[in-house]
């Protein structure tokens, strides 16, 4: 007991000293933040607004205001303290995504997502894409790549890091979340200033990697067929994934292949472009959204995935370019604060930061216009999710910490 309130106490003096040494806080991302919140909340009013019990608009205000807090923490902590510390919550997160398989992990959908903790459903890998950015961004900080051996001995370390991560989720299975790692860690690689060779055979490897995935689902479309009365295909599928993912595949690249009418694996997509077909210039007005309400677009879908398909149809163009508006302001200056960072770390920190809210973006917004397969990776701030909403809040926070602490010793 003596021990632990000494380090409570050592902590407070090491805030206080820290604090001393911080600038004032940076305003035009967290106005941002919570004006996407508050956007998010008043659209998940609208979709439940003739729905008098689970209203989930109400939780994800809690959700909020435990974001808040996270964000306003982390901010007036150092960022560097994960430097030397960033492993343990990589660790945390691993053993997180390993108790999905045991009786504490939730089968949905067909997929070992969700940890119910006391009744509270958590979902480890959003928790991990952020562990597995600060690890290796620490990893990259204290490792010198002066030399092809140093280089090739660090590239060893980050594979096995994130590839586990990678593994972990892909497995369970969680192909959009997985897909959302590569982008993070190639990042991070880039502004370390690895040789240029190394990317170019990373894009070999990523074409070879897309090649086996085409080959993949082209064979299990041969074997629905098959199944159809056409000859056999001598190659059967052979990747980790579930028939819908593949489904989800061929709607996205040949949609008249598996679902030519959009009754089936296709009907969220059509149902996501008339709503935003339908909300025109203008919109039709808060809480007049019809695709949701009358439950063409079901309602946990546009809850989550799908909510800007719904923001989309009340506010129109001109209301989605505002937001898209947001989301680039946000990134950019994401991007600015780490060429202000004093030090690597929090320059890959803002860099990761980045591109973990860019690949959210683009795919969600991507996907609800048919330009992205349907992965089901929700949209930061806006979709509902309070896990997911948390560990972006503290993704942000870093940001703020970064660039307050850029003076700091």
């Amino acid at each position: 007991m003596k021990n632990f309130s000494q380090w409570i106490f050592l902590t407070y003096r090491y805030w206080i000293g820290l604090k001393r040494q911080s600038t004032s806080m940076m305003w035009l991302n967290p106005i941002i933040l919570l004006i996407l919140s508050l956007l998010g909340i008043a659209f998940m009013y609208a979709i439940q607004s003739g729905n008098v019990t689970h209203l989930k608009w109400k939780s994800q205000i809690i959700w909020l205001c435990l974001g808040c807090g996270v964000y306003y923490i982390t901010a007036n902590f150092n960022y560097k303290i994960f430097l030397q510390n960033a492993h343990w919550l990589y660790v945390l997160s691993i053993l997180c995504l390993l108790l999905l398989w045991t009786p504490l992990g939730q089968t949905l959908g067909g997929s070992r997502r969700w940890l119910n903790i006391c009744g509270l459903g958590i979902q480890p890998s959003d928790l991990s894409k952020i562990a597995t950015l600060l690890f290796v961004a620490s990893l990259l900080t204290r490792t010198q790549m002066s030399s092809f051996a140093e280089s090739l001995h660090t590239l060893v370390k980050v594979a096995v890091i994130s590839g586990l991560s990678f593994f972990l989720i892909f497995i369970q299975p969680d192909l959009g979340s997985a897909m959302v790692l590569p982008f993070i860690i190639f990042s991070l690689l880039f502004v370390s200033k690895l040789s240029f060779r190394f990317f170019i055979v990373v894009l070999g490897v990523s074409l070879l990697g897309l090649a086996v995935i085409v080959l993949d689902t082209y064979a299990y479309y041969q074997q629905i067929k098959t199944d159809k009365g056409s000859p056999h295909f001598c190659i059967k599928p052979f990747l980790p994934l579930r028939d819908y993912q593949r489904k989800r595949i061929l709607a996205f690249a040949i949609p008249t292949s598996i679902d030519p009418n959009g009754v089936h694996i296709g009907w969220h997509l059509k149902q996501s472009l008339i709503a935003i077909g339908s909300g025109g210039i203008w919109g039709k007005g808060w809480t007049k959204n019809t695709q949701a309400q009358l439950g063409y677009l079901p309602k946990a879908a546009s809850l989550n995935d799908f909510i800007f398909s719904v923001l989309a149809e009340e506010t129109g163009l001109i209301g989605s370019l505002c937001v898209l508006i947001l989301y680039m302001i946000l990134i950019l200056n994401t991007f600015r604060i780490a060429t202000l960072a004093k030090d690597r770390f929090g320059c890959y920190l803002s860099v990761g930061v980045a591109i973990l809210l860019l690949t959210h973006v683009w795919i969600n917004i991507g996907m609800t216009l048919g330009i992205m397969p349907i992965t089901g990776l929700p949209l930061p701030f806006l979709s509902y999710g309070g896990s997911f909403m948390l560990v972006c809040f503290f993704s942000q926070g870093l940001v703020q910490s970064v660039y307050r602490f850029r003076f700091a010793e």
